[in-house]
């Protein structure tokens, strides 16, 4: 009698444990919500000559051309939009118009910004290549950057700044005056508004500010004036790291699609994700490997007008190029 008790209660903490999983998996693993893409083309191969990159990590898209952070070789490669190169700048050093370690790109009036990781600013270009200006200087203070890993610009002219070491967000005015920052500067944490190795930022039209979390493996979103509104990646967006729909293993960049969809480069997951403006998962593409459709820690990705997308596969040293299925 007293076996089958304990067989009683064995099964019904059996069944309330294998509900729990299921309702968990439900809850936390989303079921694709939107249509898939296919493999494009290609085009790269590791090396230093025209065309050719050794870790490419950052990649922006404007009209019929496609810009590339060259990372290890210290340049911009520019492309057509089918991986025909055409002209290259920068190049090796801490100058006016040199590159330490480009990163995340973005693209606003003519003019493409560039995250200048190594020397600890942001290098701004016309987009034939001749150098413009340079925002900021290395330090923890109002202003400086500690390795900054992406910047994007807000329909204002205002920068907002991936600041990697220092473990925020800058925003800053055009010239580079500062205006305001989220997270503690050098101070890493997981609840809202705080970060874990920020890499990347994106904004909208209507200035809400999406950021690639990176370490904490999730996306926080801010409105354009700087309120707090969402995060997601994994059971409550707190730094717990998965394979699953909707979570990350490090978030290495992000872009916005023409239809405001979110696109994320899930680092170490070798492949892309794509969610709506509030944070539903829509698709994924991508698995690990050096073949066609394959990435080896993608860490860039840009979309076209037409809806393209262009990822810069780092550890393939090439670019990839997808579209929707049709």
């Amino acid at each position: 009698m007293r076996i089958k008790t304990v067989f009683k209660y064995l099964a019904g903490a059996i069944i309330c444990l294998l509900f729990l999983v299921v309702t968990a998996w439900l809850i936390w693993v989303p079921s694709a919500r939107g249509p898939g893409y296919v493999f494009i083309a290609e085009w790269g191969e590791r090396g230093t000559l025209p065309g050719q990159f050794i870790d490419p990590t950052g990649i922006a898209v404007t009209g019929n051309e496609v810009f590339v952070s060259d990372a290890r070789n210290a340049r911009i490669q520019v492309f057509d939009l089918e991986g025909n190169f055409t002209r290259q700048f920068g190049g090796k050093g801490d100058g006016p118009g040199e590159l330490g370690r480009p990163m995340n790109l973005s693209i606003m009036n003519d003019e493409i910004f560039v995250a200048d990781y190594w020397n600890d600013r942001i290098q701004v270009y016309a987009l034939d290549g001749t150098p413009r200006r340079i925002i900021g200087q290395a330090g923890s203070g109002t202003g400086e950057f500690n390795s900054p890993g992406g910047v994007a610009v807000g329909p204002g002219g205002d920068l907002f700044v991936a600041d990697f070491y220092n473990q925020r967000i800058q925003h800053l005015q055009a010239d580079g005056e500062f205006i305001e920052q989220w997270g503690d500067t050098g101070e890493v944490g997981i609840r809202a508004g705080e970060f874990n190795y920020p890499t990347d930022v994106a904004i909208t039209t209507d200035g809400t500010l999406y950021v690639a979390d990176g370490y904490n493996d999730r996306v926080q979103v801010f409105s354009s004036t700087g309120q707090f509104l969402r995060k997601w990646g994994g059971p409550f967006a707190i730094n717990i790291k998965g394979p699953f729909n909707g979570w990350f293993t490090t978030v290495s960049s992000i872009a916005i699609g023409p239809a405001a969809n979110v696109f994320v480069t899930d680092f170490y997951n070798n492949r892309i994700q794509k969610f709506s403006a509030d944070g539903a998962f829509l698709s994924t593409f991508g698995t690990k490997g050096d073949g066609p459709g394959q990435f080896d820690r993608p860490l860039g990705v840009a979309v076209a007008t037409d809806g393209s997308v262009f990822v810069a596969d780092f550890g393939n040293h090439r670019i990839q190029k997808w579209r929707l299925k049709r």
